[in-house]
């Protein structure tokens, strides 16, 4: 089958007859193929130039982040905290790349490889693909360098969370006895019994179980005076009364109180919650559960 340079017919014959299609003819035989051709370096420039490329990208945004730092400081571990800035920026768009890079560039490669003779640039394929390694396994190891750290931060929020609920709470029920002279009974008295102009106090109390607040009154601070000798009418009136009720009836003023808070998973009820007991934030103990009603809690430092 013979394909006319001319109009792109196709036919059996040969070009010096000329074209079945258009009459065209050839003008002498076809070249021959020179006895050394030289290899194409197109290949091995390609995957090269991807991974020279990536590993500059990471450089620039290491350097970016570098100068980007409240006090720009040349050393080993604000170098290293730089990376690892740059490290969570590229990590949904150079390490992605990164592997696609590699992977089509170990194919590449393999092209290369098994024809050498019409490829060259072995060396710079081999350095395009370990540059392509190499930005994977430092966007890697930065990152995981910074879980630590980022698990503490992520722990001192959620102590944050709860401890900013927890001072809600307080400035209510302390608003709560300066108004009333005691602590709310329960948790709807308290909601009821405050002006909640901005709903902080509700939004406070929104995710709390009510049955986890225990208000508590110390009885041995009460009153435990005796009425004074009671005469004539009084005297007759009291004999009327049942003779083994010699107290007198006071209203209890709840002088403490315990309440659960929901922890990170904002239920509540659950291993982690913490307990404020008179304003003192107790967080779980790691020691064991810590349900409704247990002491499976320490003190927050």
């Amino acid at each position: 089958m013979t394909v006319c340079p001319c109009c792109g017919g196709k036919f059996e014959g040969n070009l010096l007859d000329g074209c079945a299609l258009c009459g065209a003819r050839a003008v002498g035989e076809p070249l021959a193929r020179p006895e050394i051709e030289l290899p194409a370096y197109g290949r091995g420039v390609l995957v090269g130039a991807i991974g020279l490329l990536l590993l500059l990208f990471f450089t620039l945004s290491t350097i970016i982040a570098l100068f980007e730092q409240t006090q720009l400081t040349i050393g080993f571990w604000p170098i290293v905290s730089a990376a690892e800035t740059a490290a969570w920026r590229l990590k949904w768009t150079v390490l992605p790349f990164s592997v696609v890079a590699l992977w089509g560039g170990w194919l590449i490669y393999a092209s290369i490889r098994r024809e050498s003779v019409r490829f060259a640039g072995h060396d710079l394929a081999r350095c395009g693909l370990m540059a392509s390694m190499l930005v994977i396994v430092m966007i890697a190891t930065f990152i995981g360098l910074t879980v630590p750290e980022r698990l503490r931060q992520r722990a001192l929020g959620i102590y944050a969370g709860v401890e900013a609920q927890g001072y809600t709470v307080e400035r209510a029920l302390l608003e709560y006895r300066q108004r009333y002279k005691t602590y709310p009974t329960n948790v709807k008295d308290l909601q009821d019994g405050l002006p909640d102009r901005d709903g902080s106090i509700a939004a406070a109390l929104s995710n709390i179980d009510p049955s986890t607040y225990q208000p508590r009154a110390n009885l041995a601070n009460a009153s435990t005076a005796k009425p004074g000798r009671l005469r004539g009418a009084a005297l007759r009136r009291a004999s009327m009364n049942n003779p083994t009720d010699d107290s007198v009836n006071e209203k209890i003023s709840f002088t403490n109180y315990e309440v659960r808070l929901p922890g990170a998973d904002k239920i509540p009820n659950t291993d982690d919650d913490w307990l404020m007991r008179d304003g003192v934030f107790i967080k779980p103990s790691k020691s064991g559960p810590a349900s409704s009603g247990s002491s499976a809690v320490q003190t927050l430092p």
